[in-house]
C-alpha cells in the first residue's frame, strides 16, 4: 500500500487454505475479510463445493481477493515468499477455524498503530470445538491455553526472506531474520488475556464435519504436520490402520488440542450476519 505522498503504509494480507471444507468456509473467509487489505484464496484440490464457493467470492472484490488452485499445499508458501523483507502482516487461516470479526476490527488498529512492530509472531486466543450450537450460541471446546494455539499472524517486515522446503505456508522452511529479530520474539496474548477479552480468539472446529462429503471417523482428519516423513514404523502402523479402516482416527489433534477442562463459550459474534450475499 503507498499512501500517495511516496510512503509505505503497514498492511496486512490473509491467505486462507483450504481442502474439502464448504461447510465452514464461507464464513471463515468473511470473518477475517474486514482485518485484512489483501485475501490470497488458496484450494488445494477440494473435491467438495469449495472451489466454487472462493472462487465466487474472490469474483466478489477482485481489486482485494485472489483465488489459486494449487495441487499441493506446499506451493502456498510461495504465494507469500516475495513479501520477505516488506511492511507486511500476513495472517493465516484454514477452513476449520472461525475468528471474531468484531475483535479483528479493533485488533487490527493495533497492528497499524505499530504496537506489535516489536515482535516476529502473534499468537490469539483459540476455543478447540467439539461441539457448536449456532441457533443457541454456544460452543464447547478447550480453551488455549492449556491447549496449544492454532492462530498464524507473523511480522513480514521482520525477515529477509523465507525459502527452504515449506510443506504449507508458514510452516517450515528457512527463515532469515532482520538485525535485531529472532523467532524468539513472540507476543503470546493467549497467555495475557482472557478468552472473553481477547481481539483475536477463534473456534477451532477441528472436531466437527469441514464438509458435505465428510461421513464418520472422515471429521476427524489427519494434521498437516503428522503428513511429514515418519520411520518405518510409524508409516507401516499407518498403513495397517487404513487397511482397517481407521485412517482418520487420529491421537495428535486431541495430544494438543483437548486440554484442560470443557468449556462454553458465547458465540452469536462469530456468526453475524455479513455483507456478503453470495449464494
Amino acid at each position: 500500500m503507498n499512501s500517495g505522498e511516496g510512503e509505505t503504509l503497514t498492511r496486512i494480507v490473509g491467505i486462507v487454505l483450504v481442502r474439502n471444507e464448504d461447510r465452514f468456509v464461507r464464513r471463515v473467509v468473511e470473518n477475517i475479510s474486514g482485518f485484512c487489505d489483501r485475501m490470497i484464496l488458496a484450494d488445494n484440490a477440494s473435491t467438495d463445493g469449495t472451489a466454487q464457493i472462493l472462487q465466487k467470492l474472490a469474483a466478489s472484490d477482485p481489486a482485494r481477493w485472489e483465488y489459486h488452485r494449487l495441487e499441493s499445499p506446499a506451493k502456498s508458501h510461495d504465494l507469500l515468499a516475495g513479501l520477505a523483507g516488506t511492511d507486511t502482516w500476513v495472517f493465516a487461516a484454514d477452513g476449520d477455524e472461525i475468528y471474531d470479526p468484531v475483535g479483528l476490527a479493533a485488533f487490527r488498529n493495533r497492528v497499524l498503530a505499530g504496537e506489535f512492530a516489536a515482535s516476529w509472531m502473534v499468537v490469539g486466543n483459540v476455543l478447540n470445538c467439539s461441539r457448536l450450537d449456532e441457533g443457541a450460541g454456544k460452543a464447547v471446546g478447550y480453551l488455549s491455553p492449556p491447549s496449544r494455539s492454532i492462530t498464524k499472524l507473523y511480522n513480514f517486515a521482520a525477515i529477509d526472506s523465507w525459502d527452504g522446503p515449506t510443506p504449507e505456508r508458514l510452516h517450515g522452511g528457512r527463515i532469515c531474520f532482520r538485525p535485531g529479530y529472532s523467532g524468539d520474539q513472540k507476543r503470546l496474548l493467549h497467555k495475557e488475556t482472557s478468552w472473553e477479552a481477547s481481539p483475536l480468539r477463534c473456534l477451532h472446529v477441528c472436531f466437527l464435519p469441514r464438509s458435505h462429503s465428510e461421513f464418520g471417523s472422515e471429521t476427524e482428519r489427519e494434521n498437516i504436520m503428522e503428513m511429514q516423513p515418519k520411520c518405518l514404523l510409524t508409516r507401516a502402523r499407518q498403513w495397517i490402520a487404513r487397511c482397517l479402516g481407521q485412517e482418520g482416527q487420529t491421537s495428535w489433534k486431541r495430544d494438543r488440542y483437548c486440554r484442560g477442562p470443557l468449556t462454553t463459550v458465547e458465540t452469536a459474534v462469530f456468526f453475524k450476519d455479513r455483507t456478503s450475499k453470495i449464494e
